[in-house]
């Protein structure tokens, strides 16, 4: 087995390190003596040593401008997730303020329109659209507490949607124009052409039933005529088209795709003559209408009341 040499290695290894040690320590104590004279030496020793070390210094300082580089860019980063989150908060806000800007065009547009003085209304709030293939209606949050009664006219903004089918306590359903179930006598404008409108289940209703065919022309406003008693007359409906099947038919003035608010309108139909006594006048002492001549068994009764009988 061979035998290994002495380990110089061990004891130069302890001595470097105490001498490495021992001048740490003295310069440690030399940097901190408080003396003019080793302040003048440590100056001249920076001065002499320091500037030979550039070289060293710039990895040092490269170093430093990558790590002062990363943290700005974290420092960026935060701020352009802070403006994203902003960002996503303004958009929720914009669309907030153009759904308001909406609403308030839409209830600005239905106190603009021009109706008989004598129809007040109730604005309700479309809840959901309860139509389907075969029957077009909506539901309004206005039932029987707020006074809605059946048969009353609803508008939008601009034009006449239907009329009010059935009412709840809260809620109630309005039948539009374009069901099939739907019959509205209207007046073509301005040859006053009397006309029925009837629903198909298309945003473009069927005109029928016009007295002069060659009158109606594309573009003619339709009005509700009155005939009936169902709706008032003079409500806007729309104006004529000519379909693609080359019948007649309505362009709807009100907007069937974004019915949010409706305007219902009281209306108050005439009385109603149930007794044909209402109609004669009981304050008269003489008979009414074209006095026919007296027979002669009148004249005698009325000369001799004793004796109907006898002639004079």
């Amino acid at each position: 087995m061979a035998r290994k040499g002495p380990d110089f290695a061990t004891p130069v290894r302890r001595v470097l390190i105490a001498l490495v040690a021992l001048a740490l320590l003295a310069l440690f104590l030399f940097w901190r003596i408080d003396s003019p004279r080793a302040e003048q030496m440590r100056t001249a020793m920076i001065d002499r040593i320091v500037p030979r070390f550039e070289w060293a210094l710039i990895p040092v300082a490269r170093v430093t401008q990558m790590v002062a580089g990363f943290q700005s860019y974290a420092r960026i980063y935060e701020q352009n997730q802070e403006l994203r989150r902003e960002l996503q908060r303004m958009a929720a806000w914009k669309e907030a303020a153009v759904q308001l800007e909406q609403e308030n065009s839409k209830l600005l547009a239905q106190n603009n329109v021009r109706i008989d003085p004598a129809l007040t209304s109730v604005t309700g709030v479309v809840m959901v659209d309860s139509g389907s293939a075969f029957r077009q209606s909506v539901l309004l949050n206005v039932g029987a507490q707020d006074g809605i009664v059946e048969g009353w006219a609803t508008m939008d903004g601009l034009g006449l949607v239907g009329r009010i089918s059935g009412v709840g306590s809260r809620t109630s359903r309005v039948l539009l124009l374009t069901d099939p179930s739907s019959r509205l006598p209207v007046t073509v404008q301005p040859t006053g052409e009397r006309a029925l409108l009837t629903g198909d289940n298309t945003p473009l209703p069927l005109l029928e039933f016009i007295e002069t065919g060659d009158n109606v022309r594309p573009g003619d406003r339709v009005v509700t005529s009155g005939d009936g008693g169902v709706f008032p007359p003079g409500l806007l409906v729309g104006q004529v088209a000519q379909g693609t099947d080359g019948r007649m038919r309505l362009r709807m003035a009100a907007d069937y795709g974004r019915l949010e608010f409706l305007r219902v309108l009281r209306s108050h139909p005439a009385e109603a003559v149930v007794e044909a006594g209402a109609v004669i006048r009981s304050d008269l002492d003489g008979p009414m209408g074209p006095q026919l001549p007296a027979s002669p068994v009148e004249a005698a009764s009325a000369t001799d009341p004793l004796d109907p009988g006898t002639a004079p």
